[in-house]
Parts: structure tokens; C-alpha cells; sequence
């Protein structure tokens, strides 16, 4: 089958160039057009390897090429340029055949007396925060230990709201996110960096706020290093959690938010607990708990043990006190007893329940019982 192009496409000719050659040609046109250049611009994303090779970016408002400096050269230069410093480089343009990549080959680099134009602002920024006391340590917020909803303010495209959702799931999943888009690069980032923290304040029940990003080049976070993003950031009615960018990135927010998180997985970990650990913490307490309450019931059976033991005995020496006390009064009342009376010989006259106290009473023929010691005996009278 025989595909026909259209009259205007263009065709290949016999005379086709490879990846190769073309690289080859553009690299050989620099060197003959070319040659060692003084170069000012701003040092970022500057690293010294192991090997003594630097490799850097230099830029200016508009435009940056990528830089390396051998070993031999960069052993005489001294110390790596800090990023942000204002450089003066010597160096030949050239091109990186293998991927055709521009870049200067740099001889030296001597610095200016001026900082970059972007860390002039970076520093004058610095400095109004911590005059108006946003970075003072006496306005940090804790963050609360079980939070119940937890706004994200960051990019939908980026790594860090899957890092942060995956990371609370995991470990608090009773914990509701609220996620407030925004873009967090690039032209207009600033401006909806600003509205979605501005949009936090206006939303229910949010415990915490993180705000953040994945990790990028220097000038991809600088952002998170505006004015107006700091301030909107210091205005949330809720704790904060700054997460920018990996660990060794540090913006202007992570000195403004109350608590500064090395990536956004650290700041979700931060912001919920870990349900893990409160299932062991809960299971110590319980156990602390039933300890202490066998503890405590020990001791109270042992006090019930002991206090029936003293009323045992103080019941005991009331009933023998009690006891002795009727013994006294039984052998004074026998004492006085008739029938005592009755026990050594004597003998009571009584008649019809009366007793016959007078010789008148014992009238003849009258009948009468006679109480002695032992018994009763029936008499009657036989003689007045």
C-alpha cells in the first residue's frame, strides 16, 4: 500500500544530517566564533562534587546558562559561590554533544560586591518580616494533637497533596482534608497563594493548615519567599505547617508558619497522630489503669480486713463488758432473792396470791400454801 503526501510536506534529500552531526557542527561554530568571555549574572543551584568538579546556573532577569568548572580550575578558585552571590565568570561557550545542551565552560569566577537582585529582595523581604515580629518564636502556635480536619493548601498537579493524603490515611483516616487549590509556580502563583489562605480562614472546623510544595530549583520556590505569601500565611486563624520543597530547602514561610516541616510527608505526619501509636498508648493506659484499680481494691479489702478485725474486737470486749456487768448485777439480784432467804430454812405462807404476813391471818380451817426452799407444800390452820 502506497501512502501519498501531501504536495507541500517536505521530503527528505540524500543530503540528511544525524543527532550527531548537527551537534558536532553547532559545537564547532561556537569554538571558531567564540572565545573566552566575562560573564556577570547570579549564582543558583551551585554543587561542589566529590569529584571537584563545580556545576552551577548563572542568570540574570532574563535568561540563565548552565556552568562547570573542572577540578583543576575550580581548586584554584577557592570556596563555591554561595547561591544568590553575584559572580563574575570567565568562560567559553560551548555545547554538551551527548545531549546538546548549551553551557559555559568556566576558567574563574571572581564575585562582585553586590548580591544577586533576587536575593536583595529575598534579604529586604527578611527583614520586614522580622521587624513586624513574624518570626518571633513567642507567636508560635502548637499544633493540636488530634486534629479533625486538616486544609492543604497547595498545587492539584503536584506530588505533595498524593504525599499528604496518602500519609494521613495511613495514619489518622478519621481526619477529613480540605484541599484549597493554588498554583505554586510561576506567573500568578503569588496571587492564589494569597486568595487560598485567605479562603482557609473562611472555612469550618479546620484544626491545622499545611502549605507547600514538592521539591524544585531554587527560583521554582521563591514563591514561598513573598512578601504578601508570608503575611496571608501569618494571617490563618489556625496553626500552620510549612512544607517546601525537600529538606535542605528553606523559604521565608518556613520561618513565618508555627511549625516548619522538611518535606509535605513530614507535615502530615506532624499534623495527625499516628493511630498506630495511640492504639499502644491507649492499651499502656488501660493497663496502668487495671493495675492501679486491683492496686487500690487490694488496699481497700485489706482496710475493710483490718477495720472488721478492730470491730470484731471492740464487739467483743463490749459483749464481755456487757456480760460481766449482768454476772454482777444476776448475783447481786440472787443475793436478795427470797429464795435465798428460803435456802437456809425459811418458809413462806401464802394464800390466794397474798401472803399470810400476820398470826390474824391464820384463821382455822383456813387453807394455805407453804413455800419452802424446794417447793410448795398445801397446810391449813388447826389451831389459832
Amino acid at each position: 500500500m502506497t501512502t501519498l503526501l501531501p504536495l507541500e510536506t517536505p521530503v527528505p534529500t540524500q543530503d540528511v544530517w544525524s543527532v550527531s552531526q548537527v551537534t558536532a557542527a553547532v559545537r564547532r561554530l561556537l569554538d571558531r566564533n567564540l572565545g573566552a568571555v566575562w560573564v556577570r549574572g547570579e549564582v543558583i543551584q551551585c554543587k561542589a562534587w566529590s569529584s571537584g568538579h563545580w556545576y552551577f546556573t548563572l542568570r540574570d532577569a532574563k535568561s540563565q546558562v548552565r556552568c562547570c568548572m573542572w577540578k583543576q580550575q575550580a581548586a584554584k578558585a577557592g570556596r563555591p559561590p554561595e547561591d544568590g552571590t553575584e559572580v563574575y565568570v570567565l568562560g567559553t561557550p560551548g555545547l554538551w554533544e551527548e545531549k546538546g545542551e548549551f553551557r559555559l565552560i568556566a576558567t574563574a569566577v571572581i564575585p562582585t560586591s553586590a548580591i544577586g537582585q533576587q536575593q536583595q529582595e529575598l534579604e529586604r523581604v527578611k527583614a520586614a518580616l522580622q521587624r513586624d515580629g513574624l518570626f518571633d518564636t513567642t507567636r508560635k502556635r502548637p499544633i493540636p494533637a488530634f486534629a479533625r480536619c486538616v486544609a492543604v493548601v497547595t498545587s492539584l498537579d503536584g506530588a505533595a497533596l498524593r504525599d499528604v493524603t496518602i500519609v494521613i490515611r495511613r495514619r489518622w483516616p478519621c481526619s477529613r482534608l480540605a484541599v484549597v487549590a493554588a498554583r505554586v509556580q510561576g506567573e500568578g502563583a503569588e496571587a492564589e497563594l494569597v486568595r487560598a489562605l485567605g479562603l482557609v480562614n473562611r472555612l469550618a472546623d479546620v484544626d491545622v493548615c499545611i502549605v507547600g510544595r514538592g521539591g524544585g530549583a531554587r527560583e521554582d520556590l521563591g514563591v514561598f519567599n513573598s512578601e504578601a505569601v508570608c503575611r496571608a500565611l501569618a494571617a490563618v486563624r489556625v496553626p500552620t505547617i510549612s512544607a517546601v520543597g525537600h529538606e535542605t530547602d528553606v523559604s521565608l514561610t518556613d520561618f513565618v508558619a508555627d511549625l516548619r516541616a522538611a518535606t509535605p510527608s513530614a507535615a502530615a505526619e506532624a499534623a495527625v497522630p499516628d493511630r498506630a501509636d495511640v492504639d499502644r498508648r491507649l492499651g499502656s493506659l488501660a493497663a496502668r489503669l487495671a493495675s492501679g484499680l486491683t492496686l487500690r481494691t487490694s488496699l481497700a479489702a485489706e482496710r475493710l480486713e483490718r477495720t472488721a478485725d478492730r470491730l470484731s474486737c471492740a464487739m467483743d470486749d463490749v459483749i464481755t463488758s456487757r456480760k460481766h456487768r449482768a454476772e454482777r448485777a444476776a448475783a447481786q439480784l440472787e443475793a436478795l432473792s427470797p429464795l435465798r432467804v428460803l435456802s437456809r430454812g425459811y418458809a413462806v405462807a401464802t394464800a390466794e396470791g397474798a401472803v399470810l404476813r400476820r398470826r390474824a391471818a391464820f384463821v382455822p380451817g383456813r387453807r394455805f400454801d407453804l413455800r419452802v426452799a424446794d417447793g410448795t407444800v398445801a397446810a391449813r390452820v388447826e389451831d389459832a
